[in-house]
């Protein structure tokens, strides 16, 4: 029996240089997705409601508002908390990563990107996404049949 195809992933990049966007995009060729493209913090906010991404590399120095900013109202909201927030900036100092993880992001990735680590933690973070959504569609679906099936007697109970 073949398992089922995994839905088409949405990643959105979100960084303000084009060269970076290039790259990335580059990267990430050979992953089947959909890409879109964000150019800054407000520029994110209002792709991650059109897009609905389920993932978003996130760079930190952005205008308008930053990665930082961006994540924390990502990671607020319950329409969205849910979706990963891969952070990929030249910051590297210990004070950057404790903040990044202060706001939610799922995962830290410091520039310069190296290829194999992006497809690596976009891979992982892509599995866990998908792993999570099945898991609440079948909570859905549990609950569904419990309220269906009615109350139940308890085994040492004559009816």
């Amino acid at each position: 029996m073949d398992s089922p195809t995994p839905p088409r992933s949405r990643i959105l990049i979100a960084d303000d240089n084009p060269t970076n966007v290039e790259l990335l995009e580059a990267y990430l060729a050979d992953i089947p997705c959909e890409i879109a493209v964000a150019v800054d913090g407000l520029d994110t906010m209002q792709k991650v409601a059109s897009f609905q991404p389920d993932l978003v590399l996130l760079d930190v120095m952005m205008p308008k508002l930053s990665g930082f900013e961006v994540c924390k109202k990502i990671k607020q909201n319950p329409e969205t908390r849910k979706i990963m927030v891969l952070m990929v900036t030249a910051l590297n100092e210990p004070g950057d990563v404790e903040r990044a993880v202060a706001v939610g992001c799922d995962d830290f990735l410091s520039k310069p990107i190296h290829k194999v680590e992006l497809l690596k933690r976009v891979e992982n973070m892509l599995k866990l996404r998908h792993i999570s959504d099945e898991l609440e569609r079948l909570r859905r679906y549990i609950d569904q049949m419990e309220e269906s099936a009615g109350p139940t007697a308890k085994p040492d109970e004559q009816p």
